[in-house]
């Protein structure tokens, strides 16, 4: 052994050494000072388990809520919040299931609660009720004007801006901005509830635009066009984009 060292190079010598230092460096370590819960999985698995049982527990679960809050429960299940946990909103409760009396949940009161979830986003998806909280009956608490478990809008014509934040931004600085929504789409009660499933309906004829466009209408101070030659056979909103500005 000690002939077959002598023929190799330094270099490789020290680079053996490294090793062997190196690996009896983890077999100590491996050995000696890594407690056996760390390398053993059923011990890794039982300490935390331990750890987890040790730990306050926080959260008492939507399904202790229902059988003291039976009215909220009732209106909640059917609601837009339905999918929403209470402790959402009210804070872990687990101590106040244990001691109802003396222990309350918060109940939140202020607009920017709400805001975490109902200011506009363009992220987030269409049909998803958002508001700009400078313009939406600012400074007035959420529940003036909602149940917050059934938070429906209490009209139809502003629930329009609830949803299509971006479109309603949009049409404020068109032509059409004063004109309604429901002028141009019939909105069913049930569009309101499902808005995927129930759409509104939207101008399928030129005739429709032409009420207000054709150089023949009586209205005054509109654009108008010759509604015979103007476009061919298209419907107006394949060419224009009704809730901007001009034409495309």
């Amino acid at each position: 052994m000690k002939g077959f060292l002598n023929k190799l190079p330094e270099q490789a010598i020290r680079v053996i050494v490294v090793f062997l230092v190196l690996a009896a460096g983890v077999f100590v370590i491996r050995q000696f000072i890594i407690p056996p819960e760390m390398k053993e999985p059923t011990l890794q698995k039982l300490s935390s388990m331990e750890r987890e049982a040790d730990k306050e527990v926080k959260y008492a679960g939507a399904q202790a809520c229902g059988p003291c809050h039976e009215k909220q429960h009732d209106i909640k299940k059917t609601g837009y919040h339905r999918d929403l946990s209470c402790e959402s909103c009210h804070g872990a409760a687990q101590k106040h299931a244990d001691n109802p009396t003396d222990v309350k949940p918060t109940s939140p009161q202020k607009r920017d609660y709400c805001s975490y979830c109902h200011t506009y986003n363009s992220s987030r998806p269409t049909g998803f009720p958002q508001i700009n909280p400078d313009t939406h009956n600012p400074r007035k608490p959420c529940i003036t004007c909602h149940d917050p478990h059934n938070p429906k809008p209490p009209q139809t014509p502003r629930s329009c801006t609830a949803c299509h934040a971006q479109i309603e931004r949009t049409k404020a600085a068109s032509y059409h901005a004063l004109l309604g929504c429901t002028v141009c789409h019939s909105t069913p009660e049930k569009h309101k509830l499902s808005p995927r499933t129930v759409t509104p309906t939207k101008p399928d004829t030129r005739e429709f635009c032409g009420k207000c466009h054709d150089k023949a209408s009586p209205g005054k101070g509109v654009p108008a066009v010759d509604m015979n030659a103007h476009g061919e056979k298209y419907v107006c909103w394949q060419c224009h984009y009704p809730h901007m500005l001009g034409g495309i």
